[in-house]
């Protein structure tokens, strides 16, 4: 079966590919193929994590902004708007991220004029997502709406939220889309400087359209659209207007070469499927606990509150260690597209290294003070002991997901989509929902605790047998990328691959 790695080769041009240009002082990013992988991966790493939990705060400072101003109609229209708001994102995600897997790869074989048409066909999709967004905002919110199951009493202020969030896709879809490519680029602290300016832009637009001007709904939603199309504006500099940048977006590159679209989507087909994937987990999870709640002590209110607010901590402990995934992406690209195997090993490695370590740290903390962390959402102090058990049964495998996130992410960076697919696919839904549909009875009979209680224990299950699995695809490719460092210098130093590492 084709695992996506023949599509890399397809990418290169007849003629043999220039030699990676020689490493340079400053920001040239042939520096990812000389200089130290554990500096390159703090270096990397550190603004990505940081851009991840600024993302992850405007989530919840977003909704705190909407209670002050609507109260419980602000936040239950952000609740019905998540699995579209999901949707959205996956689609910056797919092109954004095959995009840039893919340009790394063919940078790391000197192949600038690949890149560059690779950075405009990726352009180019992000504008066709915000413009078929725009329609779905314009033709069809009503049968949206249904679908997410809009209530008659919030049915217009979440269609007024979601027609404007649908309409100015476009700016979020460009400014995340690209933003991706500012690593690549050698300019990992550029990527993260416009994240946060579109972030603080939404914080103080919430500030003056919501709490100042007095517009609610409507106002958060503009500050969310604009506050992106700010992000956006120093990555769209950057890429079009820079003469150092070691690549340029040019109009040119913008008409579509749909084999190269086809790459692209395919290579960032993983991150589609994970965030689609989330808000289907969320609707299975909020079934099955709806179901056993009901009969529970706890009640069904009180279980869904506190499962959304340990889901949002966990949550933060993830953006972690995606913020090392994400910085590892264009050092592991470069270094495959280079040929430099020895490097690629390190840098999984470290990398595996870095974002277990990183959620075990994360795991002490819910583990040791679960109170002292679930204390600032202002938890009913009744709810409190069941609040710290959900949370140390949700982090129980916590350093296991940190390696499990880091391989599913290497498979993408080395041009291996489905692979990487099929490992985000193990641990969000070919594991997760069928222990949510089955697991719980079983609980109950076999190990007497609450259905409630069965239904939290899926998921530390589900973060076992996905360790098992991935540790499976990864030790199988390690024999093979030390196959091919034999290979090559037998062969002798310096030649590139004509292809990536696949099965």
């Amino acid at each position: 079966m084709n695992d996506g790695s023949s599509l890399i080769e397809d990418s290169a041009p007849a003629e043999a590919p220039a030699p990676a240009p020689e490493p340079k002082p400053g920001k040239d990013p042939a520096r990812l193929g000389t200089g130290s992988i554990i500096k390159l991966l703090v270096e990397f790493s550190v603004p990505a994590i940081v851009m991840m939990i600024f993302n992850t705060l405007y989530n919840l400072v977003d909704t705190i902004f909407l209670q002050i101003a609507v109260p419980n109609v602000g936040a239950a229209v952000t609740q019905l708007a998540f699995p579209m708001m999901c949707i959205l994102m996956a689609c910056s995600m797919i092109a954004g991220i095959g995009g840039n897997a893919l340009a790394a790869i063919e940078l790391g074989r000197g192949n600038r004029e690949q890149v560059e048409r690779i950075l405009g066909n990726t352009t180019t999709l992000l504008i066709a997502f915000g413009v078929l967004s725009a329609a779905a905002g314009t033709l069809f919110i009503d049968p949206l709406l249904a679908l997410l199951g809009t209530p008659a009493q919030l049915w217009d202020p979440t269609k007024t939220f979601m027609q404007i969030i649908l309409i100015g896709f476009t700016l979020q879809s460009l400014g995340m889309g690209l933003n991706n490519f500012l690593r690549t680029a050698g300019r990992p602290n550029l990527s993260l400087g416009c994240s946060v300016l579109g972030t603080v832009a939404c914080f103080a637009l919430n500030a003056l359209l919501v709490l100042g001007m007095g517009f609610g709904i409507a106002g958060s939603a503009f500050a969310t659209v604009l506050g992106q199309g700010i992000g956006m504006v120093p990555v769209l500099v950057y890429l079009c207007a820079i003469p150092s940048a070691p690549f340029r977006l040019h109009a040119r590159n913008l008409a579509p070469v749909f084999p190269m679209m086809r790459r692209i989507l395919f290579l960032g087909l993983a991150s589609f499927i994970m965030q689609c994937g989330s808000a289907v987990v969320t609707l299975v999870m909020n079934h099955v606990i709806n179901l056993y709640a009901a009969t529970d002590p706890i009640g069904v209110t009180n279980a869904f509150a506190v499962n959304s607010i340990v889901w949002k901590v966990l949550g933060l402990s993830y953006t972690v260690v995606i913020g090392v995934t994400s910085g590892a992406q264009p050092i592991l690209g470069f270094n495959i597209g280079s040929g430099k195997w020895d490097r690629v090993l390190e840098t999984l490695k470290w990398a595996c290294i870095f974002s277990a370590a990183l959620a075990t740290v994360c795991w002490l903390l819910f583990e040791i003070f679960p109170a002292l962390v679930l204390s600032i959402f202002n938890i009913d102090p009744e709810l409190m002991d069941f609040a710290c058990l959900t949370m140390r049964i949700f982090a129980m495998w916590l350093p296991l997901v940190g390696y499990q996130m880091m391989g599913s992410s290497y498979f993408q960076s080395s041009g291996q989509p489905l692979k990487s697919t099929i490992l985000e696919l193990t641990r969000q839904i070919l594991f997760l929902i069928p222990l949510y549909l089955l697991f719980p009875p079983v609980a109950m009979s076999v190990f007497g605790v609450s259905g409630l209680i069965g239904v939290e224990l899926c998921v530390p299950i589900s973060d076992a047998l996905a360790f098992i699995v991935t540790t499976v695809f990864v030790v199988k490719e390690v024999r093979r990328l030390r196959a091919l460092r034999d290979e090559s210098a037998r062969q002798g130093e310096g030649a590139a691959p004509d292809e990536c590492p696949s099965s």
